[in-house]
């Protein structure tokens, strides 16, 4: 039996397990309580909810023990013997005058107490262990990578010619595929400004422009 389950990709935590929460504090509500197996499970999350200011903190689920209800209350112990009568005892013997010194003893110098540091003091068992943790950036792509996307045909050239002779009955030259490429691309980059402005890793539709007709 699990303790929960991730509120992205539904895989059981187990018991004592490290999972990651939104630092986001409406995210950790009653009535929301989301739990995440992983910083990738975390980074869909993001870009679902489109927070602006929000990172991963992970934690630690509690023991199976500490999870369990608690036992049934004991049965009150039983009443105590009444106290016995306490007997005066005899007073103690006077003890005799100490003799004064014949010297006198000087008063020891007081010692300033060196001062000890504390130890830390290490999570007791079952505790939870805070410890931010940032969604680490995307890796940029390669100078040669790069040069091969910039020059590759981006459309499908034979449903490009199809289209085109179907909606007017026109031939299309193959170099009109580079040139929708090039417009493809501008498209692309504008739409990765836009995600990038608003704070997420992905690309929506709602970021690509619309097209004029």
């Amino acid at each position: 039996m699990s303790w929960m389950v991730c509120s992205a990709c539904r895989r059981d935590l187990n018991f004592g397990a490290i999972h990651w929460v939104c630092s986001v504090s409406t995210c950790n509500r009653s009535n929301t309580n989301y739990k995440f197996c992983s910083v990738a499970c975390w980074d869909s999350h993001v870009a679902t909810l489109r927070h602006r200011d929000a990172w991963a903190v992970e934690e630690r689920a509690p023991c199976r023990a500490d999870a369990a209800p608690p036992r049934p209350a004991t049965a009150p112990p039983p009443a105590s013997a009444p106290p016995r009568p306490v007997v005066p005892s005899s007073p103690p013997a006077p003890r005799p005058p100490i003799a004064p010194s014949p010297t006198p003893v000087a008063a020891p110098t007081p010692v300033a107490p060196t001062p000890v540091a504390s130890p830390p003091v290490a999570p007791t068992a079952g505790e939870p262990v805070r410890r931010m943790v940032a969604a680490p950036p995307p890796p940029a792509p390669a100078a040669p990578a790069l040069a091969q996307a910039e020059a590759e045909i981006l459309i499908v050239v034979s449903k490009l010619k199809k289209y085109i002779r179907e909606r007017s009955g026109m031939n299309t030259s193959d170099a009109v595929a580079d040139v929708l490429s090039e417009h493809v691309r501008a498209i692309c980059d504008d739409a990765i400004r836009t995600a990038a402005a608003d704070g997420r890793k992905t690309v929506l539709d709602r970021d690509v422009p619309r097209p004029r007709r």
